[in-house]
């Protein structure tokens, strides 16, 4: 739990997606946060955290529906959403917290 402080303690904004591998939604989104980290480059970071093995986390954020994307700030969450997204979406909603 101490690393995840310090994954989003980061000075530019993080988007986590919360996955698993058997996940039809999860899996379908993967395209899509490749091309949100690859659009994004060095103004975010973007982590993909698998739930299986980090249940103890998925449990603490009360992870219920796949994939669970959020946006972290200096620590804070300052977005949360369940389900897929589409990659403009997804790049305009980080962009604003830059």
């Amino acid at each position: 739990m101490s690393k995840f402080g310090e994954l989003i303690d980061a000075q530019v904004p993080v988007l986590l997606d919360f996955f698993t591998e058997w996940n039809e939604p999860s899996v379908a989104m993967d395209e899509v946060i490749r091309h949100v980290a690859a659009a994004l480059g060095d103004k975010a970071k973007v982590i993909k955290i698998d739930i299986d093995k980090n249940k103890e986390l998925a449990e603490a954020l009360r992870i219920k529906g796949l994939p669970t994307l959020m946006i972290y700030k200096s620590g804070q969450m300052v977005w949360r959403q369940s389900g897929e997204m589409d990659a403009n979406s997804l790049i305009s909603l980080v962009q604003a917290q830059v």
